[in-house]
C-alpha cells in the first residue's frame, strides 16, 4: 500500500532562523514556526486561542535564503515532509523530537523592511521576480517570494532571452 508524508503550513516565525554549515558547506536553517487556532468557548461566550509551535529544518541553497529574508514574525508558508529523530541527552536520557523536514517555503506579506521595496511588481501568480516558480498556496499573495528546492525555473529576458542558472543570486 502506497504511504503519503505531506506537511503544508502556514504560521509566524518565532525568531530568526539559525543557518549553520556543515563541514562540507551544506547550510542548514532551522527555526520555529507558530500556528494559532481560535474559537469561541460554548459555555463562556469567551474567545480562545491557543499556538502550536513547529520546528522546521531546510538544508541547501534554500536554506541560505531563508537566512537571509526570513525574519522573526514574518509569516511563512512552508512544505515539507515529518521527520522524528532520537538522541541521548547528556543525562543519558533518551530524547524524541518531530520537525518538519522542508522542501518548499514561501516568504509571506510585502518585502518592505527587507532592504527592497515592492513597488508593486509581484502580482503574486506565476513566477516571482527571483525566477522561481510559485506555488498555488502563494497566488495572490502580494509581494510573496517562493522558494523550491527543485531547480530555478528559466525566464525570458530582452537582452538574450535566457537568464542562466549562475545569474540568478541565490
Amino acid at each position: 500500500m502506497a504511504s503519503l508524508n505531506k506537511v503544508m503550513i502556514i504560521g509566524n516565525l518565532g525568531k530568526d532562523p539559525e543557518v549553520r554549515y556543515t563541514a562540507d558547506g551544506m547550510a542548514i536553517a532551522n527555526f520555529s514556526l507558530a500556528t494559532t487556532s481560535s474559537w469561541k468557548d460554548k459555555n463562556t461566550g469567551e474567545k480562545k486561542e491557543e499556538t502550536e509551535w513547529h520546528r522546521v529544518a531546510f538544508y541547501g541553497k534554500i536554506a541560505e535564503v531563508i537566512g537571509q529574508y526570513a525574519k522573526k514574525g514574518r509569516p511563512l508558508y512552508v512544505e515539507g515532509r515529518l521527520k522524528t529523530r532520537k538522541w541521548t541527552d547528556k543525562d543519558g536520557v533518551e530524547k524524541y523530537t518531530t520537525e518538519i523536514i522542508g522542501d518548499q517555503m514561501q516568504l509571506l506579506g510585502s518585502r518592505e523592511g527587507m532592504g527592497e521595496p515592492d513597488n508593486g511588481r509581484n502580482s503574486g501568480a506565476g513566477q516571482s521576480d527571483d525566477g522561481y516558480a510559485q506555488n498555488s498556496a502563494g497566488a495572490g499573495n502580494r509581494g510573496a517570494g517562493a522558494y523550491a528546492a527543485s531547480t530555478p525555473v528559466r525566464r525570458a529576458t530582452p537582452a538574450n532571452n535566457v537568464i542562466d542558472d549562475d545569474d540568478i543570486p541565490f
